[in-house]
C-alpha cells in the first residue's frame, strides 16, 4: 500500500524509471511519448546532459542558504540572464519555486506599490474569465475557471473580478470580425474599471495565450494592445501570467513580445527549469520596484525557498541550452510543422472542432457538431476518456474539461519539448488522432 496522497485516489499510477528526450519509461518497460511536457514544463526533453551537469556542480558549492541572509552568484547569474531577455522596461526579477508562487508575488506587489505610492484605495484584481492562474487562494480567486473554484469559493477573496475571455472561435458573434470581437472584448475591461471605481483597481491580470483552462488560445490582433490602453490610461498595472506560454513556448522568449506591448508585472514558471528542479519568477519594472526601494523598502511577502541555489543554477543552465540551440527560433520555425500535422491527422474527425495555437503550444477543441459548434455532453467526459486511451497508447496529452464555462467543453492541449523532431511530432499527433477515433469512433 502506497503511503503517497497521490491527485486521484481511484487511480493506481505506473511508477516511473527513466527518461529519454521526448520518451519516458516506466518500471515495466513501457514507454510513453511526452507530447504534452508533463504540463508544458519539459522543455528540453528528460535527459539534457547540460542541466544534469549545472545540478551536480551547483550541489557541490552550496545547496541553500536562506535569502533573509544571502544571495548566492546562481541567483545572481539568473536574474540577470532573465533581464536580458525580459520586455523593455523589466528590471527585477523575484525567484520563487512554480507558477502559483509567483503569481501570488504579483498580485501582493501590485497592491503594495499602491500603498507605497499613496493609492491605498486600489484594491482589486481583474482578471478573465477561463483563466487558470495557480492553485493557492489568492491565485485560485484570480482564476476565473468555476471548476476549480467552487468549492474553494467561500475561501475566495472579493477583492477578485472577472471579465469574458477572448476567444473568437467560440464566442464571436455572426458578422463580426476578429478584430471587432477583441476590442469588444477588451472594452470591457474598460467596464468593469469604471465600475469598481476608476481609481480602485491595482491591475488587470491575463495570459497571453490562454492554456489549461481553455486550450492554448491566442487572443486577437489588436486585444492587447488596446487593454494596454485602458490600463494606462486608468492607471492600472497590466501583470501577465506567462507561467505556461512563457520561456520560448509560444515562439518567443516572452509570449507578450508577439502583442507588442510590455507588461509592468510578469510571472514565469515551468519552462524555466524544463522540469528539473521546481522554479519560478515574478519579474516587475524598474518602476514598480524604484518605488518599494525608496519606499518602505520592504516586499511584505517570502517564501522559505525563495532563490533556491540549487533551482537557480539550474534554470540558468535551461535558458543557456535553449539559447546555444537557438530553440525558440526552432519552436517558432516549427510551429507550423506542428499545426500541419494536427490537421491532416486531426481535422477531417467529425469531433474535431477547432485546432489553434502558438509555437508549440496547441490546442484541439472537441466538438458534438462541426457546424453549430455544440459541445459533447459533460456526462461524456470525453476529456478524461481521451487521456486514458492515449496512455495506453503510449502518448502523454493534457486533456481539459469545461473549456466554455467551467462545466461545458473538452479540449487537449499540447505542449512538445522544444527538441522534438518532425518524426516524433507527426508520432504525436497520429497516435493522439488514432485515440480519439478509439473514444469517439463517429
Amino acid at each position: 500500500m502506497s503511503h503517497v496522497f497521490p491527485r486521484h485516489t481511484s487511480y493506481e499510477l505506473p511508477v516511473i524509471a527513466s527518461g529519454d528526450g521526448v520518451y519516458l519509461t516506466d518500471t515495466q518497460g513501457r514507454q510513453y511519448l511526452d507530447a504534452c511536457g508533463g504540463a508544458a514544463v519539459s522543455c528540453l526533453g528528460h535527459s539534457n546532459a547540460r542541466v544534469k551537469a549545472a545540478i551536480a556542480e551547483q550541489s557541490q558549492n552550496i545547496a541553500y542558504a536562506h535569502t533573509s541572509f544571502f544571495t548566492s552568484n546562481a541567483a545572481e547569474s539568473l536574474a540577470q540572464k532573465l533581464i536580458s531577455i525580459a520586455p523593455e522596461g523589466i528590471k527585477h526579477v523575484y525567484l520563487v519555486s512554480g507558477g502559483s508562487e509567483a503569481v501570488e508575488a504579483g498580485i501582493k506587489l501590485a497592491r503594495q506599490y499602491f500603498l507605497e505610492t499613496g493609492q491605498p484605495q486600489r484594491k482589486h484584481i481583474i482578471s478573465r474569465k477561463q483563466s487558470y492562474h495557480g492553485n493557492t487562494l489568492g491565485a485560485l480567486a484570480a482564476g476565473g475557471n468555476q471548476w476549480r473554484r467552487s468549492q474553494f469559493q467561500p475561501l475566495l477573496a472579493d477583492a477578485m473580478h472577472h471579465i469574458d475571455a477572448c476567444h473568437y472561435w467560440r464566442f464571436g458573434r455572426d458578422g463580426e470580425s476578429a478584430y471587432e470581437y477583441g476590442q469588444r472584448m477588451a472594452n470591457q475591461l474598460e467596464e468593469k474599471i469604471i465600475e469598481l471605481g476608476e481609481s480602485s483597481v491595482c491591475a488587470f491580470l491575463a495570459e497571453p495565450v490562454v492554456g489549461a483552462t481553455l486550450g492554448a488560445v491566442p487572443a486577437v490582433e489588436g486585444y492587447f494592445k488596446r487593454i494596454r490602453q485602458i490600463c494606462d490610461k486608468y492607471g492600472v498595472l497590466l501583470l501577465l501570467d506567462e507561467v505556461m506560454c512563457g520561456m520560448g513556448r509560444t515562439g518567443s522568449w516572452f509570449a507578450s513580445e508577439q502583442e507588442a506591448i510590455v507588461p509592468d508585472i510578469v510571472c514565469i514558471a515551468k519552462g524555466l527549469g524544463a522540469g528539473y528542479q521546481p522554479i519560478g519568477a515574478m519579474l516587475c519594472s524598474g518602476e514598480i520596484y524604484t518605488a518599494i526601494a525608496t519606499g518602505t523598502g520592504f516586499f511584505q511577502h517570502g517564501h522559505t525557498y525563495l532563490g533556491h541555489p540549487i533551482a537557480c543554477a539550474t534554470a540558468l543552465a535551461v535558458l543557456e541550452e535553449i539559447q546555444t540551440n537557438n530553440l525558440v527560433d526552432r519552436v517558432a520555425s516549427k510551429s507550423s510543422v506542428l499545426m500541419s500535422l494536427l490537421n491532416e491527422h486531426l481535422a477531417p474527425h467529425a469531433n474535431v472542432g477547432n485546432i489553434r495555437g502558438r509555437g508549440f503550444f496547441a490546442g484541439v477543441e472537441l466538438v458534438a457538431n462541426k457546424q453549430t459548434k455544440e459541445p459533447l455532453s459533460a456526462d461524456l467526459k470525453t476529456h478524461a476518456r481521451l487521456k486514458k486511451q492515449a496512455f495506453a497508447n503510449g502518448l502523454m496529452i493534457y486533456p481539459m474539461g469545461g473549456t466554455i464555462d467551467g462545466k461545458r467543453g473538452d479540449h487537449v492541449l499540447l505542449a512538445p519539448p522544444f527538441i522534438s523532431s518532425d518524426k516524433e511530432l507527426e508520432a504525436m499527433a497520429a497516435t493522439l488522432a488514432k485515440s480519439l477515433s478509439q473514444v469517439l469512433p463517429g
